[in-house]
């Protein structure tokens, strides 16, 4: 039998989630509300999130490039 490594998930605030999706922590917490991202853990009262979650839910939530406002 294959040992199992052991893996270690690296939790991030909402503010640290919001620079690595490139949105606002407004964003963030909007997404939460709408279920698209599930908070991992808290501390005290600020929710903590997976990296990989955090991509999932921009990914999930991005604007198709025909509704993208012309910059």
């Amino acid at each position: 039998m294959i040992p199992l490594l052991p893996t270690t998930t690296t939790l991030i605030t909402a503010a640290m989630a919001a620079r690595e999706a490139g949105v606002t922590p407004e964003a963030v917490r909007k997404w939460v509300q709408l279920c698209h991202l599930p908070p991992a853990a808290r501390q005290g009262r600020a929710n903590l999130f997976r990296s990989e979650d955090v991509s999932a839910a921009e990914r999930a939530t991005r604007r198709p490039l025909e509704l993208r406002p012309r910059a």
